[in-house]
């Protein structure tokens, strides 16, 4: 759950931005049938298995544009919910219910779809040590929903963004002229709090890596015995992060090497929504 600082400063313009490209001056087919306020209730109803996420998101929309508005859950983040289940009623004036809906289930289907995603590709690394990270593919201007979503899911959070830590991919190694150069400079002009990620695609690379002590060292997309000669290789001497497209169909492939963490973007970019409604709206 967001605390109440991060809901107004980070959160709250963004539901704001969602609400005007939904509004731009008018909801015309709500205005049609309801001319003047009229309380009112509906029910959130789930239409799939899974994992619910963003509901205090789903009730910031409505209370966004009507603070009276009230939100009664029977669910909480988190939860596993069931197909048919009840989940929420809310109350309110109709047309606050009518022009918020889109919006409203536009978060908790996509932040329910990514936790619902997330826990089933953490459940193949239940009694491992390795913990499963998302990445900064996530949609622009959606990343503090879909991050707290992993989270939800069972999984963890890589780097926030550009100014939350220190990793030098290829076109950085590049940009400096090798591995040892890249870290070597990062070493210079990083805070000494930051740990140092490195990215390595080939053996050579990875000696680099340790011989020039960066804290973490990413394997991206090698071969499995690649990454069984690269663990030999580090022995202990840097944390170790798998990444290049994994799924929830081959990250078994990666269990064996005991590694410290594993990446998935397709934590973020690829997980489907949870179906999700709201029905039986009336008049109270």
């Amino acid at each position: 759950m967001y605390d109440q600082v991060t809901l107004k400063l980070n959160v709250d313009p963004l539901i704001m931005s969602a609400l005007r490209e939904d509004i731009t001056s008018e909801d015309v087919s709500t205005n049609s049938v309801m001319p003047h306020p009229q309380a009112g209730e509906v029910d959130l109803i789930c239409k799939e298995d899974g994992i619910i996420c963003g509901l205090q998101v789903f009730e910031r929309v409505f209370t966004l544009l009507d603070e009276t508005t009230e939100v009664e859950f029977f669910v909480k983040d988190g939860d596993e919910v069931k197909k048919g289940q009840l989940m929420a009623k809310v109350h309110g004036d109709i047309r606050t219910l009518l022009c918020g809906e889109r919006t409203a289930l536009n978060y908790l289907q996509r932040m329910s779809g990514i936790a619902t995603y997330t826990h089933s590709v953490a459940a193949l690394l239940k009694g491992s040590k390795t913990k499963l990270l998302d990445t900064r593919k996530t949609t622009p201007n959606n990343r503090i929903f879909e991050k707290y979503a992993v989270r939800i899911g069972g999984g963890n959070n890589h780097r926030y963004n550009l100014s939350d830590g220190v990793l030098l991919k290829d076109n950085h190694i590049g940009a400096a002229g090798g591995v040892k150069e890249a870290v070597t400079m990062a070493k210079e002009y990083a805070p000494f709090v930051r740990k140092i990620e490195v990215e390595v695609e080939t053996l050579e690379m990875v000696k680099d890596a340790v011989e020039a002590g960066a804290d973490i060292i990413m394997l991206d997309n090698m071969s499995h015995e690649q990454m069984q000669e690269a663990m030999h290789i580090i022995d202990g001497k840097a944390e170790v992060e798998v990444s290049g497209n994994v799924t929830k169909e081959n990250i078994s492939r990666l269990t064996d090497l005991g590694v410290d963490f594993i990446s998935s973007g397709a934590l973020t970019h690829s997980a489907p929504i949870l179906d999700i409604s709201l029905k039986n709206l009336h008049a109270v």
